[in-house]
């Protein structure tokens, strides 16, 4: 997966999103405001996932370029390097679990606002 692919998938997806809040470098996918994925878009070498804290430390010990989140909080975000070592496809599923959870965060008035978009 390149930089282009990553960000199609993303922004793809119902009520997302593109920022850069940190930086000029740090991309930042939102939905309705509420961060589920990031990337440094000068180099592309990991992102950011959200990801439930037992999953997050399972997908850990299974794969090595699966690590706690880099300047995230460590028990509900992973950062998955970009090495080609994890198939695309778990990565595009890791994307949606993120997704989903941010999703399922949302407050009753935030989720009819991400239906009615």
């Amino acid at each position: 997966m390149n930089i282009e692919e990553y960000r199609e998938y993303c922004i793809g997806k119902k009520g997302v999103t593109e920022e850069m809040p940190f930086d000029d470098k740090v991309l930042v996918f939102k939905v309705v405001g509420k961060m589920f994925t990031a990337t440094d878009i000068d180099e592309f070498i990991s992102i950011n996932v959200k990801c439930d804290p037992e999953k997050a430390e399972d997908l850990r010990a299974e794969y090595e370029a699966v690590n706690p989140g880099y300047h995230m909080n460590k028990k509900h975000w992973n950062t998955i390097e970009m090495d080609n070592s994890i198939p695309d496809r778990l990565v595009y599923q890791w994307i949606d679990d993120s997704y989903d959870l941010v999703v399922r965060g949302l407050t009753k008035k935030q989720k009819e606002e991400l239906l009615n978009s």
